[in-house]
Parts: structure tokens; sequence; C-alpha cells
């Protein structure tokens, strides 16, 4: 059996989008990768445009919540092989230093969150958001399986990994 990947998926508020991201990783590929999130300034509580998006469609809700970044920056935090940011105001020079040598991706959405929104408007990009995130885990999830068994060297650390 192959090790599992540790994956973080990172967002301001850890409210939606990396919400998403890691309740989808770990939906469709939870044998092959651990799958967490959090964010430089986490909300209270995960978003409910964000919960009615998943409640269909993910069975472990319950496990999904906001956290600090920070989190995973201790001796006793789980190591990381791979940090994908989804939010264009981060990237690896604002995020702290994680434990290791973890590739560090960026995948950019727009913020369902953003300001100036109706309501109406908010539960559209909410919407598109969750199909655009959805698209892009399962491309990624898929990766593994077509590249080469090397010991000790994630996946992702392949060209294909950029391409997603």
């Amino acid at each position: 059996m192959s090790r599992k990947y540790n994956v973080l998926f990172l967002c301001r508020e850890n409210s939606a989008r990396s919400i998403m991201a890691e309740a989808f990783l770990r939906e469709l590929a939870g044998d092959r990768f651990n799958a967490f999130s959090a964010g430089d300034r986490p909300d209270e509580r995960v978003h409910p445009l964000a919960v009615a998006q998943l409640r269909h469609g993910v069975s472990h809700l319950n496990v999904l919540g906001p956290k600090s970044w920070l989190e995973f920056t201790g001796k006793w935090a789980p190591q990381m092989d791979i940090i994908v940011a989804l939010d264009h105001r981060l990237d690896e020079y604002h995020a702290p230093a994680f434990p290791g040598t973890p590739l560090f991706c960026k995948w950019d959405f727009p913020d369902p969150l953003a300001e100036g929104m109706s309501q109406a408007e908010r539960e559209r990009s909410f919407e598109q958001v969750f199909w655009q995130i959805l698209r892009r885990v399962s491309l990624f999830a898929e990766l593994p399986r077509y590249v080469p068994d090397v010991p000790d060297v994630p996946a992702a650390t392949h060209p294909e990994c950029y391409q997603v």
C-alpha cells in the first residue's frame, strides 16, 4: 500500500473555498490523501451557503470547521506534502513556515464572499465556485494514478500538478 499524502488548502477565512476543497478531496480520494484546510483569519463557522452546496454530496460535514493555519505549524502538527492556496491574497511568501518542505501550489478562485453582491449574486457565485473547485480537485485527485510511484516524492512535484 502506498502512503497517503497530506494536503492543506488555504483561504483567508477558511469558511467556504478551502472547506469545499477539503471536503471534495476527502470524499473523492480519502484513501490516498489526508485533506485539511485552514486560514490566516478563520471565521467562526463554515458559511451556510458552502454547507448548502456540500450537503448533498459530502458524507462527513460534521468534521469541517474553520481553523487557523497556525495549527499546522507546530512540531506536533501533521507534516504537509502539498499546500494549495485558493485565494489570490495568499501565497507562500505570506503563509507561515510549515514543517518539512511541502510543495506550494496556487489555485485562484473568485471569492463568493466578496463585498457588494446581492443575495442572489452571492448564491450564484457559491454555486459557480463549488463546481470550479470540484473540477479542479477531481483532476488533482487523479494525478497520482498516472505518475510513477517514487518513494517520498509527492506526485504533485511533477509538471502535471501545475496544469491542473
